[in-house]
Order: C-alpha cells, then sequence, then structure tokens
C-alpha cells in the first residue's frame, strides 16, 4: 500500500515543473521532481525503486520504517513487489470492498450516533476519523479491536520521523503480534484477510505477518489521517460543506477534490542506475523524491489548485500513487472516505469548527502527520 504523510489544507502553490537539489529532514541530499507530468512519469519508470544496493548508507528521508528511507531487497525488489500483489490484490478488489460498503455505513452511523448523544462539542478525530477504519481493518484482518490500544503504540512508534531505536523496536513488537495472529488463525481460521491467506500453499508465516503488519499500518493510519484533514477543509470551507449537504451526489468528486487539495508529502525513490531526468544527471544509488503535493497543485493541470472545489472534474490526483505501484486500498480507503463525509454533513448540515483553525496542531512526530484534535460544534 501507498502511504503518502497527509498534513496542512494549505499546501504550497506548484513550483516549475523538473529536478531540483534538496536536503532531507536528516541532512541527506535529493533530488526532488514536481509538476504532473514529471511526477507521473518517473512513478512508472522502472530506474527507480524503493530498495538500495547499500541500505545502510542510502540517504533517506526520516527514520520512519515505510518511508524515511530504502524498504526490500535490491536484487529481488521487483519480483518481491509483484509477489505481494499477486497475494493481497484479491482482497482488496473494488468487488470485494463495494460488498464491504453496507458494514462501513452502519459503523459511521453508530459512531455519529455516539457524537449526537454526547453532545457538542466532539473531537471528530478522535471520535470518528481514527476509531472508524481502525474498526473496519480489524474486521478485514482478523484482528480484535481491543487490542487496538497495543497496536496503535506500534503503529505511532514505526511511523516515528527522528528516533531509528524507537522506530526499530515498534516494527519487532507489531511484528511479533502478527505473527502470532498467523499461528491463531492457522489453528482456528475465519472468514478474513490472515486466515485467507494461511490457505495459500507456499506462503510462510514471516511472509504473511509481514504483509499483515503493513495493512495493519496503511489500512488505518492514512485513512484516519485523510478523514481528519478532509473534514478541516470542509470546515474551512462552509460554501463547499453547504454544497455537499445540498448535492450528496458529489460525494465522490468531493473525496477526490480533498485527496488532491491535501498536502502529501514526497514519495522516496533510488536510481537503480545511472540515468537522466529532464537534463538532469541523476547517479546511481541517489534519493528521488516524487513530489506528490506539487503534482497535485500543477496550475498547468489543475485550474486555481489552491482552491477546493468538490465538483472539479480534472485530472486524477497521485495521493494513492500511479501506475505498477498504485495502492492497494484505495477502493477501501475511497469507500470509507465517502461514507464518513456524506454521513457527516448530512447528519450534520450546521457543523463547525470549535476552535479558531490557527490553534489546530498537527502531529509532527510521525510521517503520515494527521490533526491532534478536530474539536467542532453544531
Amino acid at each position: 500500500m501507498t502511504t503518502p504523510v497527509v498534513g496542512t489544507s494549505s499546501p504550497p502553490v506548484c513550483p516549475v515543473s523538473g529536478v531540483t537539489r534538496v536536503t532531507t529532514p536528516t541532512g541527506d541530499s535529493a533530488w526532488l521532481a514536481t509538476g504532473y507530468e514529471l511526477v507521473r512519469e518517473l512513478f512508472a519508470d522502472p530506474s527507480l525503486g524503493r530498495s538500495h544496493p547499500a541500505p545502510e548508507t542510502a540517504a533517506r528521508l526520516g527514520e520512519s520504517a515505510f518511508s524515511g528511507g530504502p524498504i526490500g531487497d535490491f536484487d529481488t525488489e521487483f519480483a518481491d513487489h509483484a509477489r505481494m500483489r499477486t497475494l493481497l490484490a484479491p482482497h482488496f478488489t473494488a468487488k470485494r470492498m463495494r460488498a464491504l460498503r453496507p458494514r462501513v455505513e452502519q459503523l459511521t452511523t453508530e459512531l455519529l450516533d455516539a457524537i449526537e448523544a454526547q453532545g457538542a462539542p466532539a473531537d471528530l478525530q478522535a471520535d470518528l476519523a481514527l476509531p472508524l477504519p481502525l474498526l473496519v481493518i480489524c474486521e478485514l484482518l482478523g484482528v480484535p479491536y481491543a487490542d487496538r490500544n497495543r497496536f496503535r503504540r506500534w503503529v505511532d512508534a514505526i511511523g516515528n520521523v527522528t528516533d531509528r531505536a524507537v522506530v526499530e523496536q515498534g516494527v519487532g513488537e507489531l511484528f511479533a503480534y502478527c505473527l502470532h495472529l498467523v499461528g491463531e488463525k492457522r489453528r482456528e481460521p475465519g472468514d478474513d484477510v490472515v486466515s485467507r491467506l494461511c490457505a495459500v500453499e507456499g506462503v510462510t508465516d514471516d511472509e504473511i505477518a509481514t504483509h499483515a503488519m503493513v495493512l495493519l499500518f496503511a489500512g488505518h493510519e492514512t485513512s484516519a489521517v485523510q478523514i481528519g484533514v478532509g473534514a478541516r477543509m470542509l470546515l474551512e470551507n462552509p460554501d463547499q460543506w453547504r454544497l455537499l449537504h445540498e448535492r450528496p451526489t458529489l460525494v465522490h468528486s468531493a473525496v477526490e477534490e480533498l485527496l488532491r487539495a491535501c498536502d502529501a508529502s514526497s514519495l522516496p525513490r533510488y536510481a537503480r542506475g545511472d540515468l537522466t531526468i529532464g537534463e538532469t544527471a541523476i547517479p546511481a544509488g541517489d534519493l528521488v523524491l516524487l513530489g506528490i503535493a506539487s503534482a497535485n497543485h500543477d496550475p498547468s493541470v489543475f485550474t486555481e489548485p489552491e482552491h477546493v472545489d468538490i465538483t472539479r472534474q480534472q485530472a486524477a490526483h497521485f495521493l494513492f500513487g500511479y501506475g505498477p505501484r498504485y495502492c492497494l486500498g484505495a477502493p477501501l480507503a475511497r469507500i470509507e472516505l465517502q461514507v464518513a463525509f456524506g454521513q457527516l454533513v448530512a447528519r450534520f448540515p450546521g457543523m463547525t469548527l470549535a476552535v479558531d483553525p490557527a490553534s489546530l496542531t498537527e502531529r509532527d512526530e510521525v510521517f503520515t502527520g494527521g490533526l491532534t484534535a478536530l474539536p467542532v460544534q453544531w
């Protein structure tokens, strides 16, 4: 799954398309690729990969496990990626996700019932954005929801951008948890993804546990962040909130626009050999950052890209990636977002922020970002 960082609702205007030498937060040198057409081209370029022949010396974007630096085996990266998609894709098809939609609707209704019963003010981040994708991914993987506080700590540790020791401990503990889960599913299989993977011949417990760990992380963390960020953008653009309430069929384009408009971090890639991007020579092993936010805000592709327009029907965004690495979880994320925003706006047409927008803070210690809280009233 692709796990872009999602943050502020007011990203900068796209710079000129091209490749620029930059310095990452770790102090390493990298190349930043910007502009819609260039980022799309590089997404599908086999000259770039996620692995590195000498990962211990590779330039890094941060310390987090999934986005900080190289991952995978350099010699077998593409074969390993193809095997992963072969194993997991059948469990995340659009058809299978559509069948899940009624359950997502039920869970969302229950969460909004609780918010309404509690009364204003409420924290949408804690009361909707986080629990909804957590509940869904737990059911999909066969993970006990009662364990959420345990693996949430590990998820936060894995995403830490500054402390490698914290990251390594989080990875170890979450992997051990998932390995134990695999053992339980082999003994008592259920109707869930982990159980179905256990039934595939030739797949080891370690392999299943690794996939479960990634799915548990990516399958709820980025959706939780995006529900909060998207709700904030709608609340900060009350004309768009009202429009969605008046025309609920716009929820599909609204979700795509909120995904486009958010500030997504650059995705790391490594040059697998010497290559040239435009007129710039990139040496083998160099870190190349795909500027997702710049691509999604390219004014040559998106009219007034800094504005949120839920009726927008322009080019596709890159928040879920593009090409061979397009996010397997995109159909699930879209359903969660469509249901969450659709029900939220219908249920609370007069909802507003309960605090000054300037007082909202984001988590800067984890690469996925996201709001610490989203206080609302109605």
